[in-house]
């Protein structure tokens, strides 16, 4: 039993440059459980492609990808509304650090990183609203420096610092405790 395709996708010519870089997508309704529309997944690897990036352990570079677009991100789009998304293994690469050492990042493939963004483009606008304004780590709007310049002006006004080390906390977080957070805030 393969899989149907419900809607259709459709490149149209861009205006301004004449490259493929617009998709036209039918979004009607599905009998699918996540109402994701095909829409927030292009506009999801167009965000991808600006950041550029290495090939995932599937060795697939954007440009790769872009080979079969409308077919990468129908699958995509199929498996993230069916609620059958699962990340693949990233690709380890040793970073090494100023203090010696190095540290190990992981780099997802292209598709993980487009479904990665579509998730970010769901719950941000969501959850943001519910940070505290010193949140400053992976927030829009807000840097490292932002935080530098926060700590400048306040050394000014007291005498004393707190300061703590997350490292290893998504590795040590109790995730059923982090997904009963998230589906308080967001019941979808």
């Amino acid at each position: 039993m393969g899989l149907e395709q419900r809607g259709r996708v459709r490149r149209s010519q861009d205006r301004n440059n004449g490259k493929q870089d617009d998709l036209d997508a039918c979004d009607k309704p599905t009998n699918q459980p996540f109402n994701i529309e095909k829409r927030l997944v292009y506009e999801a690897y167009k965000a991808v492609k600006s950041n550029r990036g290495a090939a995932g352990v599937d060795e697939q570079w954007i440009e790769q990808f872009e080979a079969d677009l409308s077919g990468n991100l129908y699958k995509i789009w199929n498996r993230m509304s069916s609620g059958s998304s699962f990340p693949p293994p990233v690709r380890a690469v040793s970073i090494p650090q100023k203090s010696g050492g190095e540290r190990i990042l992981g780099v997802p493939t292209v598709a993980d990183r487009v479904a990665q963004m579509v998730v970010k483009q769901v719950m941000e606008p969501i959850l943001d609203p519910i940070f505290l304004a010193d949140s400053y780590g992976y927030r829009p709007n807000q840097s490292a420096l932002d935080a530098v310049g926060a700590t400048r002006e306040r050394c000014w006004r007291y005498d004393w610092v707190l300061e703590f080390d997350i490292t290893g906390l998504f590795d040590n977080i109790d995730h059923e405790l982090l997904l009963r957070a998230v589906r308080k805030t967001h019941n979808g």
